[in-house]
């Protein structure tokens, strides 16, 4: 998959600007607080209809503005791809091949994109949320089945919290088992689209760690839960889970089991990554992650996605940041830096010059 070209108007410090982008190697570079940033934020935007920065569209808009607007022509082996967007202080609009798109479902899957930012660091360095939302993102640009029945899942979460904390005791055991059979079916869809996504995904970044730190450690990622079966058995399992688990969720107001609660665990060399990581273990693993998100793309779709590397040299020795040029070879990547000669070793790529939000040719 390939982005040719972007252009935003009012989106982040751009009043409005183009990018063309060559299919390889993509460089972004100019001093900090310039907008390299923003420019790969706006692509996996339109690639994924999220960003890994912020949590509100409205922040994506240009201070003083009323809305920002986004362009892109790409490609993928099934033929030319436009996107765009129109993002509103309350509301965006979004196109596919010029069609309005009303559910973030028909967003997905276009135009796949993996984002890696030192910020990524909280994959690993935080609490499960964090690597829920690395799942939950990275399926749903696989599976649009797995995304609705996510959202569906979530929605009837909501209901059946919200009947927890109801003081009528009789009301809410009456009333339970309607809930659990839904919850349950559509968390079997949930959690065996993440299990098969997590096998898949964990010889690759052993692999790929591997090969960042010349076999010097171990990188072992799992699920924290053992589930086994089809859909509909693991749905049998939850359902008998949330069932067992009555008196303390109605003790509690809150559903406590579920693909809600579930986590990755992540090991080096047979230590706790999270309890136990040094920052640069962090971010190495953090890396080899991403690289092997890259890989599972491929292997789904049949090609590779559009690689974001923003700032990622920076943290990294010289040594990796070689071996790093090496594993993306081939893959269209946009990387941001402060100074290109500094990151390419060599290696062939577009340099695009970003000052105060605008093309320096």
């Amino acid at each position: 998959m390939l982005i040719k070209n972007l252009k935003v108007k009012n989106f982040r410090n751009y009043e409005e600007q183009e990018f063309v982008f060559s299919e390889g190697m993509n460089i972004l570079f100019g001093k900090n607080a310039q907008g390299k940033t923003n420019c790969a934020e706006a692509v996996f935007y339109l690639c994924t209809g999220t960003s890994q920065r912020i949590r509100h569209d409205k922040q994506l808009i240009r201070n003083g503005e009323s809305q920002a607007c986004l362009f892109a022509e790409g490609e993928s082996r099934y033929g030319k791809v436009t996107l765009s967007a129109t993002i509103g202080e309350k509301k965006r609009d979004f196109f596919v091949n010029g069609g309005k798109v009303t559910r973030t479902a028909d967003i997905l899957g276009n135009m796949n994109s993996v984002f890696f930012s030192p910020g990524e660091l909280r994959l690993i360095q935080d609490g499960p949320d964090e690597r829920r939302r690395f799942l939950n993102l990275s399926v749903s640009q696989l599976s649009k089945n797995y995304y609705i029945s996510l959202l569906r899942y979530n929605k009837i979460l909501e209901q059946r919290n919200n009947l927890l904390k109801e003081r009528d005791s009789s009301l809410i055991l009456d009333t339970l088992p309607v809930w659990d059979e839904q919850l349950a079916k559509y968390a079997g869809v949930v959690t065996r689209g993440r299990l098969n996504y997590l096998f898949k995904l964990a010889p690759l970044v052993e692999e790929t760690h591997a090969f960042l730190t010349d076999g010097a450690e171990r990188l072992v990622l799992s699920p924290d839960k053992r589930y086994e079966g089809a859909e509909e058995e693991i749905s049998s399992q939850i359902r008998s889970e949330l069932t067992r688990r009555y008196e303390t969720d109605m003790r509690l107001g809150f559903t406590t089991v579920g693909p809600h609660r579930d986590d990755i665990d992540f090991s080096i060399n047979g230590i706790d990554a999270k309890a136990y990581a040094s920052q640069g273990q962090t971010r190495t693993a953090a890396l080899a992650v991403k690289l092997a998100e890259v890989e599972i793309f491929k292997e789904y779709a049949g090609e590779y996605p559009v690689l974001i590397l923003d700032d990622v040299m920076s943290e990294l020795d010289l040594p990796r940041r070689k071996k790093l040029l090496k594993k993306i070879e081939g893959i269209q990547t946009i990387l941001t830096c402060t100074h290109a000669e500094r990151v390419l070793y060599g290696t062939e790529a577009k340099k695009i010059r970003i000052d105060k939000g605008r093309v320096i040719s």
